[in-house]
């Protein structure tokens, strides 16, 4: 039998702040735009986990999505969920807060558990805003 992938989405609001301390305020700017404001600036993100395997023959499953949706909101989503990334999150901390440095740091929080869960994580993919996403496969090649 062939692997199947499987999708959760969860949704959460953030604000942060793209921003090298090293650097003057116009540098600041001319790398980050509007994304280096002083006082933050949000988005309602949106977060897609994909898990790949073999479904279970007693239950049809990859992985059950009530365990991975607890993965998620007890990992992921408590922690970040109306918080501030460059500052109120333990897993960020030190971590330029790019929608890419978040997926990957998402990737390393929950993949020990989705495989102890039965599957293998396959992809992270993080809407930022209408016109901007990231997708992020471990380092490995996507399919």
């Amino acid at each position: 039998m062939k692997p199947i992938y499987i999708t959760r989405r969860e949704t959460f609001n953030a604000a942060h702040k793209l921003w090298r301390e090293e650097w003057s305020p116009e540098k600041n700017y001319e790398v980050f735009g509007k994304c280096s404001n002083n006082n933050w600036h949000g988005h309602n993100f949106q977060l897609f986990v994909t898990v790949k395997g073999i479904p279970n023959e007693e239950t049809g499953f990859v992985i059950n999505l009530k365990t991975l949706s607890k993965i998620l909101k007890e990992k992921v989503i408590e922690e970040i969920d109306h918080k501030n990334l460059n500052l109120d999150v333990p897993f960020l901390k030190g971590i330029m807060a790019s929608t890419e440095n978040i997926a990957i740091a998402i990737w390393d929080l929950i993949e020990e558990d989705v495989r102890q869960n039965g599957g293998e994580l396959a992809h992270i993919r993080i809407i930022e805003t209408e016109n901007n996403f990231v997708d992020y496969y471990g380092g490995k090649e996507p399919f």
